[in-house]
């Protein structure tokens, strides 16, 4: 139970990092020696976390949501993970303009354990839904009215006003 709460504790980890655009807490969830093939994206783990630094700095509503994780240990150092997500991006295209897009999917990772933490050793991204969006005419102020604050990047982003990064001590 603690190794799997462990993976379980890393995906939404990388949420969180992905949705904040927080570098520390995007790579606590890679080892560093990981493949991710992301679609627009097949490579190192340290690429993809450099291209979607490069995406989600530029706009903070991104929100990413794990389910369905199903974990199955092939021995006690490695886990082969399902979690079905869902995705709404906001980025702006080729010529600037912001787009958004709804993607669901699954993430098919291999996770290790090292040194008692678990990371994301291997990640192919299935996709199953991708839907263009039209983006609301109001700006953010009209749209979120009272409902404050809305979120932020990091460090802005009112959680890390909370004193944690949610950062494992390993490196």
């Amino acid at each position: 139970m603690v190794d799997r709460e462990a993976i379980r504790d890393c995906l939404y980890r990388y949420c969180r990092g992905i949705d904040r655009a927080d570098e520390a807490t995007l790579r606590s969830s890679y080892w560093p020696d990981a493949h991710d093939n992301h679609g627009v994206y097949s490579g190192s783990a340290e690429g993809f976390i450099e291209f979607a630094l490069g995406v989600f700095k530029t706009g903070p509503r991104n929100i990413h949501q794990i389910t369905n994780i199903l974990i199955e240990f092939s021995n006690p150092a490695e886990a082969a993970v399902e979690s079905y997500f869902a995705a709404l991006q906001r980025a702006p295209d080729d010529a600037g303009t912001l787009s958004q897009v709804l993607i669901c999917g699954r993430y098919c990772d291999l996770f290790q354990k090292r040194g008692g933490d678990w990371r994301i050793a291997g990640r192919t991204v299935v996709y199953d839904l991708v839907e263009e969006q039209s983006l609301p005419a109001a700006f953010e102020t009209e749209r979120f009215g009272p409902r404050q604050p809305i979120g932020a990047s990091y460090p802005d982003d009112p959680v890390y006003a909370l004193g944690k990064r949610c950062i494992p001590s390993r490196t």
